[in-house]
């Protein structure tokens, strides 16, 4: 399991799936609903990317989830989770969310190290950085970057 908001996907985000999917029989790749967040893109938009993108790896499904991360992996026989960290301010939250997950479901998360190149990317950040006319195109599969500047283009 590889969980996330994915608002937008990124070559970080992929760069973690295809190195998990290289380690697993499966991966789930499960978009986070969460309806309190303002996404840029709707759970359905994010999937729709994901399933585009991850097409390299025929073992990686795509998901989406609402509620307790424990609940999906309980109920879809998941026995792992996968966290890609890219510093150790990263690794300070997540640690505690895995000690969480792991007392009320059994299920361990299996943190990987991002590739050095994406160490500084997140979704957030080139959002922020795309809505300033900054190149991102770097960061982003290219069928993400188009969809994320059409997105920002309607919203100006």
């Amino acid at each position: 399991m590889c969980p996330g908001s994915f608002d937008p996907p990124t070559n970080g985000h992929l760069d973690v799936v295809g190195r998990a999917a290289q380690l697993f029989d499966e991966v789930v790749v499960a978009v986070l609903v969460n309806k309190s967040k303002k996404s840029l893109f709707t759970v359905d938009e994010r999937m729709d990317m994901l399933a585009e993108v991850v097409k390299p790896w025929p073992n990686v499904v795509i998901g989406s989830f609402h509620g307790l991360l424990v609940d999906y992996c309980r109920d879809h026989d998941i026995r792992a989770i996968v966290k890609g960290l890219r510093a150790v301010t990263d690794f300070d939250y997540e640690l505690q969310m895995a000690q969480m997950n792991q007392r009320l479901s059994g299920v361990d998360t299996l943190f990987m190290s991002t590739s050095p190149e994406y160490s500084f990317v997140s979704s957030s950040l080139v959002k922020e950085v795309a809505t300033y006319g900054g190149d991102i195109a770097h960061l982003l599969p290219d069928s993400v970057h188009r969809r994320l500047l059409g997105r920002l283009a309607e919203r100006s």
